[in-house]
């Protein structure tokens, strides 16, 4: 049995510190995800050949994943990947961190899937904390319904994906497939709509993700008001109220929402000071969906995605390096509770 079964995109982090003028010079979105080619990538990495990175397995899904498992959940990844270094190098990062993946998640092992590059994202982290990406997909954006193991999904207990696979048609559809599964087999979807960009720009696709409802969406506060298309917190949420059965909103230091048919709770932040906030919905993610699995309260759960969220942000790094990471923050919650 698994506890979560995640279906997401395989990408390599490679995150640098830098100051607001390289955002500015280059044109980027601030703190915000930017879909880009691999031509375009290079190049901003090649104005960035001073600096050294931060490297590590990520995208939003797979770091939610990693989370779950690295606080005691048993979970499953279903990604695609290239043959090559960078691919390597994020399977070896997987099973380091105690994740099954598909056994065709790389394209030199499925004839299937051809050979392409994995993919990569550049994260740019501001003195502000604030993390601009930038992400070639690769071969991710071909994640399909040949990477789905269907056992491993009918035999866990939720199915998580990323919004940031309605980028993908591919990929798109691969995310109903499972939802479809997971609804004939009885397990709970759980959705995050990952990215302001994505509502903005792939609300059609998203929506077919979400089909006629979700058991539990995760979204963050500018999220939420671009989906319902309002300024005010309290119209979006009796939107996405309709959309999702349990509901998750963060709040930034402010904490986060926990909101149900019939209970609304506000789980209080950990203000710190933060120095990179990548990572830290994918992180409240993955403490949110171990707690359910650990039988924690919707509010406990919550407050335990705070406090992990907390810890993350007051380091570089879109995820906690190691197990044992992941294991002091869940000690560290449970005493303080």
């Amino acid at each position: 049995m698994f506890d979560v079964y995640g279906l997401g995109n395989a990408l390599v982090d490679m995150e640098y510190r830098i100051e607001d003028s390289f955002l500015q010079r280059h044109n980027i979105a601030k703190g915000h995800m930017t879909l880009v080619e691999e031509a375009h990538l290079d190049a901003l990495v090649e104005d960035l050949a001073e600096y050294v990175p931060e490297r590590m397995s990520g995208g939003s899904a797979a770091n939610t994943i990693i989370a779950a498992q690295g606080f005691g959940a048993q979970t499953f990844y279903s990604c695609r990947l290239g043959p090559d270094e960078t691919g390597d190098y994020f399977l070896a990062d997987l099973g380091d961190a105690g994740v099954a993946t598909n056994s065709n998640s790389n394209s030199e092992t499925n004839p299937q899937n051809g050979i392409g590059k994995s993919g990569r994202c550049l994260v740019l982290v501001t003195p502000d904390a604030e993390r601009s990406m930038n992400t070639f997909l690769g071969i991710s954006s071909q994640l399909s319904v040949a990477e789905i193991d269907e056992e491993a999904l009918a035999r866990a207990h939720f199915y998580y994906v990323e919004g940031y696979l309605s980028s993908s048609p591919e990929s798109m559809q691969a995310a109903v497939e499972c939802r479809e599964l997971a609804e004939r087999s009885n397990v709970k979807t759980a959705v995050s709509l990952s990215d302001p960009s994505m509502v903005e720009f792939f609300r059609d696709e998203m929506q077919k993700i979400l089909g006629n409802g979700v058991d539990h969406l995760f979204c963050n506060e500018e999220e939420a008001l671009a989906w319902a298309r309002t300024d005010r917190l309290d119209i979006a949420v009796r939107e996405l109220k309709d959309i999702a059965a349990d509901l998750n909103i963060t709040l930034g230091s402010r904490g986060s929402l926990a909101i149900s048919a019939h209970a609304e709770r506000t789980a209080a932040g950990y203000p710190v000071d933060a120095v990179d906030t990548n990572g830290a919905g994918d992180i409240y993610a993955g403490a949110c969906l171990y707690g359910w699995c650990a039988d924690m309260a919707p509010e406990q759960a919550a407050a335990f995605g705070n406090f992990a969220a907390a810890t993350l942000v007051q380091r570089y790094g879109a995820r906690l390096k190691t197990v044992g990471d992941y294991q002091q923050v869940l000690a560290a919650f449970k005493r303080q509770t």
